[in-house]
């Protein structure tokens, strides 16, 4: 049974253009590992067909095993500027669904596999 929220106010508009500066890509996460010292974020080594990223996500708190994503494809923002954190380099971002709404967090995932890599939009 889905978690009652009441939805946020839409944020400010933005146009097409600044939309389509957002890169997001489909990555398979093969490597989920810890980050020592932090309570909240864990490592993810994603594939995105022709290369791999390191993306750190703030999800060891939010799932029982942070490494019950592993093999799973799910959406990535791609294009972020790399960012340190706990002395590592996140070099994007996972997109999830609800925990910015103080819900269980979910995977943004495609409805059928499709090739890694592969940009939404």
């Amino acid at each position: 049974m889905p978690q009652e929220m009441k939805p946020a106010p839409v944020k400010s508009p933005i146009t097409i253009a600044d939309l389509e500066r957002v890169d997001i890509r489909l990555g398979l996460i093969e490597e989920v590992r810890e980050v020592p010292g932090s309570e909240k974020l864990v490592e993810l080594v994603v594939s995105f067909g022709d290369h791999r990223r390191t993306i750190l996500a703030g999800m060891k708190q939010e799932r029982r095993d942070p490494g019950e994503i592993k093999g799973r494809q799910a959406l990535f923002v791609v294009n972020l500027e790399p960012r340190r954190m706990m002395g590592r380099v996140s070099q994007g971002m996972l997109f999830d669904l609800g925990s910015a709404d103080g819900l269980a967090p979910a995977l943004a995932i495609p409805e059928r596999s499709l090739p890694d890599g592969t940009r939404a939009g």
